[in-house]
């Protein structure tokens, strides 16, 4: 006969190891934490982890002590993942989550507080994104302006690269939270992005509920690490070959920030994406870039809405920032240009039959001659993100009557027996200055063109002439800030009248001489 305790001696163990066993690799995903906003309706918030295989999980969501809905859902004993969708929320809070997995008739439980519900919006790019609140024009006072947006919850990711893609993050610099002087201004290009927090602020200000932003980006990087093997491929990328460019001073191989950095996020439902890169391409695949941006923006919004079990829409809302200006001579004279060209996949405005939904700040006029971080990183991001937020308010709120780009020709009808070039807008235009260079013409005679500068004629409400008298052959195309540095900070000759947006970038080929030929841009 076996003495009663040492039987109880021999079971405890056992029950205790059980019980830890229960919980081993029970966890969330890394970025379900305290503090985290959640994707509002109509869109359903994903909440996914880790844990035993075969074990069931139960996701609670409470207000208080009132239980608003629970979810039960099992571990996949391939993935030894776990995933549920929450039904659709109203914004605010805050709210208790808990997640609850048992195995066994053993328990163990998780929690995070303070959850709200809102828009997410994804924050990706390189250096331009990256800098902080301490970097930017008035960084003191924009550092203490925080106490009226503590709803407005902010997390970083690391700089992480991986081979292959991940399922959830390595590690975060700063787990969500919310916004303080500290983690805004923690240091140069580390934690959370101004450009995000900025356009966050202003979304905050509009919408009047909670805000979830997440930047992930590292600097001097090109297209091609924040894309997927698929999306590469699709346009004919050059399998990886060493980059030697002074452009690209990050990771360069193909798909790693995608794999470590991106990919991770998948599952989380989303809101939309704001995205400033491409100064690392002005040397680099420059002429792939009109594929490969498009593309970026395709993969990346057909694996969110899969990855979220369809929560997040398919062709959700994307913003970009339109380069800025630089006066290294790192870059060829073209290579600004060209990929503010291809930012808009060579259509000059967007959104576009290839760029559906999508929205731009054009930046080319907030150029920094004395930025303490190189005239590529200009320090005005508060006009950046106020023109991106302009073009989410239209394109991903909807708001009517709104303008959020800046003036594009309509139609261009070359007078060439009167020696003129007639531009007709879309919208109103502003001259702010004559500039009888930032116009171009394309003259061609005896099989060679040459570019030579326009001037500026007459302008009215919405049109405006350039002598061409200049070209002693035939015009064939015109350009407008063609040019690494366009103008001067804010003196852009056009810009819309109310809302003090630039006029964008343009290239367009006139292909008939007849008399009083119309063209369009791009065509």
């Amino acid at each position: 006969m076996v003495a009663p305790g040492l039987v109880l001696g021999l079971v405890l163990p056992l029950i205790l190891w059980a019980d830890r066993s229960a919980g081993i690799g029970f966890r969330f995903a890394s970025y379900i934490n305290n503090d985290m906003v959640l994707q509002k309706e109509p869109a359903g918030a994903v909440i996914w982890g880790f844990g035993t295989p075969g074990a069931t999980v139960t996701v609670t969501l409470r207000q208080g002590q009132e239980t608003i809905m629970k979810k039960v859902t099992s571990v996949k004993a391939h993935s030894d993942t776990w995933m549920v969708v929450l039904d659709p929320m109203k914004p605010g809070g805050p709210f208790e989550v808990m997640a609850q997995q048992t195995l066994e008739k053993i328990n163990f439980t998780l929690r995070v507080h303070d959850v709200l519900f809102g828009d997410v919006w994804l924050c990706s790019g390189q250096s331009n994104m990256q800098m902080t609140v301490l970097q930017i024009f008035n960084a003191t006072r924009e550092l203490s302006n925080t106490a009226a947006y503590q709803s407005v919850r902010i997390l970083s990711v690391s700089p992480i690269q991986a081979e292959q893609e991940l399922e959830d993050l390595v590690a975060v610099d700063l787990q969500w939270s919310k916004p303080t002087s500290e983690n805004l201004g923690h240091g140069y290009f580390k934690y959370m992005s101004a450009v995000c927090w900025l356009f966050g602020r202003h979304l905050y200000d509009t919408l009047q509920y909670p805000v979830g932003l997440i930047a992930s980006s590292w600097g001097g990087t090109p297209i091609e690490a924040w894309s997927s093997g698929r999306s590469l491929k699709a346009c004919g990328v050059p399998k990886q070959g060493s980059v030697p460019y002074n452009s690209v001073t990050g990771p360069s191989k193909h798909s790693v920030l995608w794999n470590a950095m991106i990919h991770p996020l998948c599952n989380m439902t989303l809101k939309g994406v704001v995205w400033y890169q491409g100064e690392s391409n002005i040397n680099y695949n420059t002429d792939l870039y009109n594929c490969t941006f498009p593309a970026l923006i395709e993969d990346w919004r057909e694996t969110f809405h899969r990855g979220s079990q369809g929560q997040t829409e398919r062709f959700f809302p994307f913003g970009l920032v339109q380069l800025s200006s630089d006066l290294s001579k790192k870059s060829s004279d073209d290579g600004f240009p060209q990929i503010r060209w291809h930012q808009t996949a060579d259509f000059g405005y967007v959104p576009n039959p290839k760029m559906p939904n999508t929205f731009m700040a054009v930046a080319m006029d907030l150029c920094d001659r004395d930025s303490p971080f190189g005239s590529i990183h200009p320090r005005d991001k508060q006009t950046v993100a106020y023109r991106l937020h302009l073009g989410a308010r239209a394109l991903a709120y909807g708001e009517k009557n709104l303008t959020f780009e800046g003036p594009l020709p309509e139609k261009i009808e070359l007078l060439a027996h009167k020696g003129l070039l007639n531009l007709t807008y879309y919208q109103q235009i502003q001259v702010q200055k004559k500039d009888n260079k930032i116009f171009e013409i394309s003259c061609c005679s005896d099989h060679r063109c040459k570019w030579l500068p326009a001037s500026m004629n007459t302008v009215s409400t919405q049109s405006l002439t350039l002598a061409i008298d200049s070209c002693h052959g035939t015009v064939v195309a015109l350009r407008y800030a063609w040019t690494t540095w366009p103008c001067e900070y804010k003196q852009c000759p056009l810009y819309h009248p109310s809302s003090a947006l630039p006029a964008p970038p343009f290239i367009a080929f006139i292909t008939d001489q007849g008399p009083g030929h119309q063209s369009n841009v791009a065509n």
